[in-house]
C-alpha cells in the first residue's frame, strides 16, 4: 500500500451522471478501441481499449504525472489533478480536480483517450463513472518499490515508450544499488516515520514507505500490520524508543518539528534524547513514481547522516574558505 494522497483532494462538487452523459453525447470522441487500437491489461488485470498514435492523457495523480513526464509524454496530458506540480511544467496545465473528487465534467470536456488513476490513491467511484460513460481509464497499483518499476513498466506499455521505461527503471534500480551500497553495513537503526503529529499516525509494514524506510537502511519501529497508517499514543512512541524519528514537509521548504509539549513527554526516547528528529521533503516520499530514489535517499540521510556528506547552502558554498 502506498500514500498517493500527500495531500487529500479538496471535495470539490461533481456534475451528475446524467449531466454528464449529456456531454459526453456532445463533444467526447468516439470511445477508444476502434479498430486498429489495441487492448492493454492494467495492473489491476483490467483489459482497456488503448488508442494508437497520440493519446489524449488526463492523470489524475501527481506520481503518475511525473511519470508520463519522464517517459516523454508530457506533450500528451491535456489535463492533470489539482495537485499535479511537478515538473514545473505540469503546473501550467487544464486542472481537472482532486485525487479523490475529480471534476468529471472538465475530464469529460477534455476528451481525453485515456486518463490514469492509481487504484488506491483515487476515487473508485469517480473511476466507475468514467468507465460508465466510455472514457478509458487505466489504474496503476504501485505497491513497494517493486510496484514502482512495475508501473512505469505498464505506463511504458499503455504510452508507446517500452525503451524509455526500460532505461528509465534501469536508471532507478541503479541509484538505488548505489544508495543500498552507502548504508550497507552500517547497523540498522530503528526508525519511526511520523505522517502526522496531530492525531499521531504512523506507517506499518505493508506500504510503500516501510519499504522505503528499509532500502534507506532502517527497521520501522511499527510491525502491527491491522491498519496501513495508525494511530498511535505518546505512550506507545517512548515504548518503541526509536533511533530515528522522520517527519515530512507538509509544505514544501517549511521543515516540520514536534511540538514542545510532545518533546518534553519524549525527552528519554533516544531520538529525541539525541536530537535525531529530522525533517524531510514529502513529495518525493509520497509519490510512488520517479523520484523515487530521492526520496530513498532523503531517508537514508536522516537515518545515516555519516554515510553522506554534509549539505552545504548555495550562499555559504560561494563564500567558504578554500
Amino acid at each position: 500500500m502506498f500514500l498517493d494522497r500527500s495531500i487529500l483532494g479538496r471535495m470539490a462538487p461533481g456534475a451528475t451522471l446524467a449531466w454528464v452523459l449529456a456531454i459526453v453525447l456532445a463533444v467526447a470522441p468516439a470511445p477508444a478501441g476502434r479498430a486498429g487500437d489495441g487492448s492493454i491489461e492494467d495492473m489491476q488485470g483490467r483489459p482497456v481499449p488503448v488508442p494508437g498514435g497520440p493519446i489524449r492523457l488526463v492523470s489524475l495523480a501527481p506520481s503518475l504525472t511525473e511519470t508520463v513526464f519522464a517517459l516523454g509524454r508530457g506533450d500528451w496530458l491535456v489535463g492533470v489533478s489539482d495537485y499535479c506540480d511537478y515538473p514545473p511544467p505540469a503546473r501550467a496545465l487544464p486542472r481537472m480536480g482532486g485525487l479523490l473528487a475529480p471534476n468529471l465534467e472538465r475530464i469529460v470536456q477534455a476528451r481525453p483517450g485515456l486518463v490514469l488513476v492509481t487504484a488506491e490513491g483515487n476515487s473508485m467511484d469517480g473511476v466507475t463513472s468514467l468507465t460508465r460513460l466510455n472514457v478509458p481509464v487505466f489504474m496503476i497499483k504501485p505497491e513497494g518499490i517493486a510496484g514502482v518499476l512495475a508501473s512505469i513498466a505498464a505506463l511504458g506499455r499503455a504510452l508507446d515508450a517500452g525503451a524509455a521505461a526500460a532505461a528509465l527503471t534501469e536508471e532507478i534500480q541503479g541509484k538505488l544499488a548505489h544508495v543500498r551500497e552507502l548504508v550497507r553495513g552500517r547497523g540498522r537503526p530503528r526508525v519511526l516515520f511520523l505522517l502526522w503529529d496531530s492525531p499521531l499516525m504512523a506507517v506499518a509494514p505493508g506500504t510503500y514507505i516501510h519499504d522505503l524506510i528499509d532500502a534507506a537502511g532502517g527497521v520501522n519501529v511499527v510491525r502491527d500490520r491491522t491498519a496501513p497508517y495508525p494511530r498511535i499514543g505518546w505512550e506507545q512512541v517512548i515504548a518503541w524508543a526509536p533511533d530515528v524519528i522522520v517527519l515530512p514537509q507538509h509544505r514544501q521548504g517549511e521543515p516540520q518539528a514536534l511540538p514542545a509539549q510532545m518533546l518534553r513527554a519524549w525527552r528519554t526516547v533516544p531520538a529525541v534524547r539525541t536530537g535525531r528528529v529530522v525533517s524531510v521533503p514529502s513529495d518525493p516520499i509520497y509519490r510512488p513514481g520517479p523520484r523515487i530514489v530521492e526520496g530513498v535517499g532523503w531517508l537514508a540521510r536522516a537515518i545515516h547522516p555519516e554515510a553522506f556528506p554534509p549539505v552545504v547552502p548555495r550562499d555559504a558554498a560561494r563564500t567558504a574558505p578554500r
